[in-house]
């Protein structure tokens, strides 16, 4: 399932260092037509996973979540194999858009995982599944360099779609879907309108759910003008390659810790490790805007993954243990769909920034935001503190 979500992961993002050089295959275009539909192409994946990974989520607790795995993973690699043949932008247009509506195999797979995993172990189970997740969204872009590099657009999607439905057969032979039985009073089915209302009603789960979106918006703020801000520190030829190195090298970061925050959360609390590693982002992004060499840039890029590499994975688990098996896959889906949209706010939002107020800037927004949901977490965990604390106390004077 790592596998898995690694590639469908890294799918939806690999096409980003080459896009432009792919439209302007398919005929004589200005610059501004490429550019313009490069973020159109690039970005209506993830508007569209946006909107309907919810739907997979609850499909998935209704049908049950295996069949789900296998309907997405194998549209995912038809579209990939489609892209390959492509010959116009508005069929590529088409296509990416397809490959969003199909990508609801990560919030369902976790679901998997998550309803036949214990909650005391839900962080280190949970955690490792996001390393795959995570680690193939920011890598991705380096690999469909390197393949486009080395066999060419056509075969970039080929392979790819390839290695997606080799994933998608393994997840049918290889995967076991065991019918967890809960409460039930909780096993009963609920409207979309009833799941919304426990959401909100959770005052933790929005914040853990603001956190996943911050998390994208801040890593993908700065990607578009990470080759300009190379450029800043070096003369070398390499600079795309560079770029990138910069970029994915957090998804390194993020292997290396992502399990070592899951089993921390699986024993101090998944809430106390959300807000550590929000505390500790945003420390470790702040003097990426005060850099002198790409080393440093690089260096702390690096840091800077292996502090969100707890945020994802915490989230997850705290839906794992709060949130009812036979709403879990909706609720994983609404998280999911954050985490799409900050993939399309953040380059919009970087780019304005970068815009007006310079690269650097986008360092110091994207650091607020990170202690600014820190705080309000804080101040969120400390009511809710308080109210069990009340709870207790009334219960011992009754």
């Amino acid at each position: 399932m790592w596998i898995a979500n690694f590639f469908v992961s890294a799918s939806a993002t690999m096409v980003l260092p080459f896009l432009s050089m792919y439209i302007e295959t398919f005929g004589s275009y200005s610059p501004t037509y490429v550019q313009r539909w490069s973020g159109f192409i690039f970005g209506i994946t993830f508007l569209v996973a946006f909107l309907v990974s919810p739907l997979w989520g609850r499909f998935g607790d209704k049908f049950g979540r295996k069949k789900i795995l296998l309907f997405t993973g194998y549209g995912i690699a038809f579209s990939m194999f489609l892209m390959s043949y492509v010959e116009t932008v508005s069929g590529l247009f088409f296509l990416r858009l397809f490959m969003g509506i199909v990508t609801g195999f990560i919030p369902t797979s976790m679901a998997l995982i998550a309803a036949q995993t214990t909650r005391e172990n839900a962080g280190k189970v949970l955690g490792t599944l996001q390393m795959g997740t995570v680690s193939g969204g920011l890598f991705g872009p380096l690999l469909g360099g390197l393949l486009a590099d080395s066999v060419g657009f056509t075969y970039t999607f080929l392979i790819t779609g390839s290695v997606i439905s080799i994933a998608a057969t393994l997840v049918l032979f290889g995967i076991k879907e065991v019918q967890v039985k809960e409460d039930k009073s909780l096993d009963r089915k609920r409207s979309m309108k009833e799941v919304l209302q426990f959401v909100y009603a959770d005052k933790v789960l929005i914040m853990v759910m603001i956190a996943s979106l911050i998390v994208q918006i801040a890593n993908f703020s700065i990607q578009p003008q990470l080759a300009l801000y190379v450029g800043q520190f070096t003369n070398a030829e390499n600079i795309a390659f560079l770029a990138g190195m910069a970029f994915s090298v957090t998804g390194l970061g993020n292997l290396t810790a992502t399990r070592f925050w899951g089993v921390q959360g699986d024993r101090i609390g998944h809430q106390k490790i959300l807000l550590v590693c929000l505390l500790i982002s945003g420390i470790f992004f702040l003097p990426q805007a005060l850099v002198s060499s790409i080393w440093q840039l690089i260096g702390l890029r690096f840091l800077f993954g292996m502090a969100i590499g707890g945020i994802i994975p915490c989230a997850t688990a705290y839906i794992r243990q709060t949130v009812p098996l036979s709403m879990q896959g909706e609720v994983l889906g609404y998280n999911q769909s954050f985490r799409f949209l900050g993939n399309v706010l953040g380059p919009v939002c970087g780019g304005i920034v970068a815009g007006f107020f310079g690269i650097s800037s986008v360092f110091y927004v994207s650091t607020c935001l990170f202690f600014l949901a820190a705080l309000m977490l804080y101040f969120i965990l400390r009511h809710e503190g308080a109210k069990l604390r009340n709870k207790r106390r009334l219960r011992m004077n009754g």
